[in-house]
């Protein structure tokens, strides 16, 4: 049973950590994030790496594994952002 968790959890944590990737292309399509929030993405970035060390850490792959792909999902849009003010 513990497994089926841990798997679940993985699959939403990994669901959940891609949804910047959509931003970042349409970031990177129109080149502009005129209307995104640089004080938000900052803030999910320093979130992710934080609990990517946690995970690290505490030795738990279901958070390492989601926020592994939440680190590089928000930090390429805070780039993004910065480069297409």
């Amino acid at each position: 049973m513990v497994d089926f968790f841990n798997a679940l959890i993985t699959l939403l944590g990994i669901l959940m950590s891609l949804g910047h990737f959509p931003q970042a292309i349409k970031i990177f399509k129109n080149k502009s994030a005129r209307d995104v929030s640089l004080m938000t993405y900052s803030i999910f970035t320093f979130g992710s790496y934080a609990w990517l060390v946690y995970g690290f850490i505490i030795k738990e792959l279901p958070i390492i594994i989601s926020f592994i792909i939440g680190s590089i999902g928000s930090t390429l849009v805070l780039i993004l952002k910065i480069k297409y003010k």
